[in-house]
């Protein structure tokens, strides 16, 4: 593990005993732990994207705000769902933000997950012949890939005041190597294997649609091998960039046990899209048994980052010191090392 950071899910709505988080709430909170992860050396702040729900549904505005907060923290999503998306807007939007923050964008996009609504999409203007909306989301990914690696889209015309000219036109702004900096999320074997031929990084879901009995790191360690063997297969140059997310919990305080002692359980199984699915489990020790339990995870071990999922909802305070607990504790004997310390 090279990097770690935070994957909210940016809920808000009533906290019980008449307490409310609003919107505004959630997301001025979001920039004020990104300031507090960033002033720590922690690598990046990421938000789930949701539309129709009390979530984050337009990451943009929020990414750019912490960009412009932040020095050195990786601002991303993930992930925003494709099939919602106007892949050449999306484009335009990745690359502002990408030069606002001087490459620090981590833009993690997919078909998405399931959504509060029956294929929301469609009320966004959007139709897909599979029923999951699979289809839709590759093509509006493929057009996006295509705009953010400046090629032209739109013919220029020659008697236009505004600068004419003959050819096409790319859109801008245009942000070079956005491309490097471009996740999928992917749940299955499969779609890690297509991101892998795609030439983007991969973001391994908090899920597989994989239920053989094995355990979920045993399962998400094999997609990360063959998104790398894929990628390798493609021809692509470089080291490709691999996330996954846990649920992980220091116990330091007596707070700490108060909200999650007793949480940590094994793999879950489930059904989600009409699949048997294997869910992480939920690590909540003292630092020195967490160590020895993420050392042994095949996944944590497999990934160059870490996204810790934060319950956002406890505040600012709280989800800070959790993660300076974890970067104290726990973090430096996986491999990490805070960006606050300059590489050698």
């Amino acid at each position: 593990m090279q990097r770690f950071g935070t994957l909210s899910f940016g809920h808000y709505g009533p906290l019980g005993g008449g307490r409310q988080l609003t919107a505004g709430d959630s997301m001025l909170q979001a920039i004020d732990l990104a300031q507090g992860m960033d002033d720590l050396g922690v690598n990046g702040a990421y938000f789930r994207v949701h539309h129709f729900a009390r979530q984050q549904s337009s990451p943009m505005p929020l990414l750019a705000a912490i960009a412009a907060r932040t020095s050195r923290i990786e601002v991303g999503t993930g992930v925003i769902d494709m099939r919602y998306e106007n892949p050449l807007y999306l484009a335009e939007e990745a690359a502002s933000v990408d030069l606002i923050s001087g490459g620090r964008l981590a833009l993690g996009v997919s078909r998405g997950s399931p959504e509060s609504v029956v294929r929301g999409y469609e009320t966004f203007g959007y139709e897909a012949e599979d029923p999951r909306g699979a289809d839709l989301a590759r093509e509006h990914f493929d057009l996006f890939l295509r705009a953010i690696d400046g090629e032209g889209l739109a013919e220029r015309d020659s008697s236009s005041p505004f600068g004419g000219g003959s050819g096409m036109q790319r859109i801008e702004p245009h942000s070079p190597g956005l491309r490097s900096r471009v996740w999928w999320g992917a749940g299955n074997r499969d779609s890690a294997e297509w991101a892998g031929r795609m030439g983007v990084n991969l973001m391994s879901s908090t899920l597989l649609t994989s239920a053989d009995g094995r355990p979920f790191d045993i399962l998400q360690a094999e997609q990360i091998d063959a998104f790398r063997a894929s990628w390798g297969e493609a021809g692509h140059t470089g080291e490709p960039r691999v996330s996954v997310s846990r649920s992980i919990f220091p116990l330091v305080t007596a707070e700490d046990h108060m909200y999650f002692g007793g949480r940590q359980d094994g793999d879950q199984i489930g059904v989600i899209d009409g699949m048997r699915s294997t869910f992480g489990k939920t690590y909540a020790a003292e630092p020195d048994v967490l160590v020895e339990q993420l050392l042994a995870d095949a996944a944590i071990r497999a990934a160059d980052t870490l996204m810790l999922t934060i319950p956002s909802q406890l505040g600012v305070d709280f989800n800070l010191r959790v993660v300076e607990s974890f970067a104290t504790h726990v973090a430096p004997a996986l491999g990490w090392a805070p960006t606050t310390v300059p590489s050698r």
